[in-house]
């Protein structure tokens, strides 16, 4: 093969990729609302007034928290390296990407589909694979959400998850709504709704349903 065929494949092989980065960037929520939820969700976890009344308010304290936190800054990046991507804008999503690990080692991949709302505490959070995280979710420190085994798909994370601090969320596995994912666990296997889960591997705890009131 010539120098000409190797480098049409190559360029093809560009184009795909970038119209399948595309695609999947258009599944992202758009700029202006991933980023208001995302204020909103980050003032309520930090038990501070969220209900914001209108775009100056929440310019205001999305201002206010990248100051505050590195962390916020980096999701800002990452958000802003989607919404360039959804326009096809070339060079400038590696460099929102480059400056979301810089600020904070908030690495969150391409394929990554996620929902406004998502609270971020602390840097050092990975995120990687065809994988989903819902609303209301919370990405303490240390983790990773990728993959397993060289398999490209990811896991899926309800709304209103607590992924704790160290633990790890691998494969392609569903994290139920309202699960609780502890502290250095590693999730290989679907945790139900509300679940909370513990342990190497990381095994759901047992429900104890609650004391009946006293007569």
């Amino acid at each position: 093969m010539g120098f000409t065929d190797t480098l049409k494949r190559n360029v093809s092989e560009v184009r795909a990729r970038r119209r399948q980065g595309r695609e999947l960037a258009a599944r992202n929520p758009g700029f202006a609302e991933a980023v208001a939820a995302d204020v909103a969700v980050t003032c309520k976890f930090r038990g501070e007034r969220w209900e914001l009344t209108d775009k100056w308010d929440v310019l205001f304290n999305g201002v206010r928290l990248a100051l505050n936190s590195d962390a916020f800054a980096a999701q800002v990046c990452y958000r802003g390296k989607v919404a360039l991507r959804r326009r096809g804008v070339p060079v400038l999503p590696a460099v929102a990407h480059r400056m979301a690990m810089a600020l904070s080692d908030v690495c969150i991949g391409d394929p990554v589909v996620m929902a406004p709302g998502v609270y971020i505490p602390h840097g050092q959070v990975v995120v990687d694979g065809l994988t989903e995280v819902g609303s209301d979710v919370i990405l303490f420190p240390w983790i990773t959400i990728g993959l397993r085994a060289g398999n490209f798909n990811g896991p899926t994370v309800g709304d209103g998850v607590h992924v704790g601090t160290g633990s790890r969320v691998l494969g392609q596995v569903k994290v139920g709504t309202g699960a609780y994912v502890g502290a250095n666990a590693v999730v290989i296997d679907d945790v139900p709704a509300g679940a909370a889960t513990v342990g190497v591997p990381a095994t759901p705890l047992p429900r104890r349903d609650p004391a009946p009131a006293a007569r």
